[in-house]
C-alpha cells in the first residue's frame, strides 16, 4: 500500500510559492513538485502552473490551456510531462477564471487578445529561466492553446520544437515565418477546424518548405480530453501523446 505525505511551505521567496506531494512505499520515494509562477503583464498580474520533475531539468514544456481555462485535465496533462522529466508550465491566460460552462468559455476566449495571450506566454518563458535556469522550451497546446501555441511557434523562434492541438491557422503572412518543428494535430471529425482548415495549413507549408508534420484522426474536435466522453478519443490520444513526446525528444533534448 502507498501512503502520501504532503509538505506545504507558505510565504515561500517570491516568484514562487510551492507544494511538495511525495508518494512513499516500500521500494521508493517520488516527490512531484507543484508550483505557481507570479507573472505580471501589462494587463496585471497572473500566474504560471508548474509540475516539475523529480530531477532538475533544464527543459520545458509551455503547456497552453483550452478554453476552459487552468483546469483538472490541464493539471493532469502537466503532470504527466512532469513524469517523463520535462518541467512543464501552464500560463493562466484567464487570470484564475475558470470557465463552469461552453457560454462563459466562449465569453473569456472572445475576450482574450492574441497578443495578450501571447505576452502571458513569453513572460512564463522569462521567470521560468529566471527560477528554474530552464534553456530549452517547447509548447503543446489544445483547442484554443493550440491555437496560441502554433501562434507562438511562427513569432517566437527560440522555441525548440511545437505540438498544438487541432488549434486555428494564423493568416499566411504570419504562418510563413515559422521555423519552429512543429507537429499539428487534427481530427477529421472536427467542425471548427475542420479538412479544409488543415488542408490550407498543409497548403501554406509546402509553399513556404515550413517544417510541419500533420497528423489527423478519426476523431472529434478536443479527443484528446479524458474528461469529455462524448468526444475522448482513447487510441487517437494514446497514439497523439507518443507523437508528441517522440517529437520532443528528437527537437528538445
Amino acid at each position: 500500500m502507498m501512503s502520501f505525505a504532503i509538505r506545504i511551505a507558505y510565504n515561500a521567496p517570491h516568484p514562487l510559492n510551492y507544494l511538495e506531494i511525495i508518494a512513499n512505499s516500500f521500494e521508493e520515494e517520488t516527490i512531484v513538485r507543484v508550483e505557481t509562477l507570479n507573472l505580471n503583464t501589462t494587463l496585471g498580474a497572473t500566474t504560471a502552473y508548474v509540475d516539475r520533475p523529480e530531477q532538475d531539468s533544464e527543459v520545458a514544456v509551455l503547456l497552453i490551456q483550452e478554453w476552459w481555462g487552468i483546469n483538472q485535465h490541464i493539471r493532469d496533462i502537466a503532470s504527466r510531462y512532469a513524469a517523463e522529466g520535462y518541467n512543464c508550465v501552464a500560463p493562466d491566460l484567464y487570470r484564475g477564471r475558470v470557465a463552469a460552462d461552453t457560454e462563459e468559455a466562449s465569453a473569456l476566449m472572445q475576450a482574450l487578445a492574441i497578443e495578450d495571450g501571447l505576452e502571458t506566454i513569453r513572460r512564463s518563458v522569462a521567470a521560468a529561466e529566471e527560477t528554474y535556469g530552464i534553456k530549452r522550451f517547447a509548447i503543446n497546446g489544445f483547442c484554443m492553446g493550440g491555437t496560441f501555441a502554433l501562434r507562438a511557434a511562427c513569432e517566437m523562434p527560440e522555441l525548440k520544437a511545437a505540438a498544438p492541438f487541432y488549434g486555428d491557422i494564423p493568416p499566411e503572412d504570419v504562418l510563413k515565418n515559422l521555423k519552429v518543428p512543429t507537429l499539428f494535430i487534427a481530427g477529421e471529425r472536427d467542425a471548427w477546424i475542420n479538412p479544409e482548415k488543415v488542408n490550407g495549413l498543409k497548403e501554406v507549408a509546402k509553399k513556404y518548405n515550413l517544417p510541419v508534420e500533420v497528423v489527423s484522426y478519426d476523431a472529434d474536435h478536443a479527443f484528446f480530453n479524458d474528461t469529455r466522453p462524448q468526444v475522448y478519443n482513447a487510441e487517437a490520444a494514446k497514439d497523439a501523446w507518443r507523437r508528441v513526446l517522440d517529437h520532443f525528444q528528437v527537437n528538445l533534448l
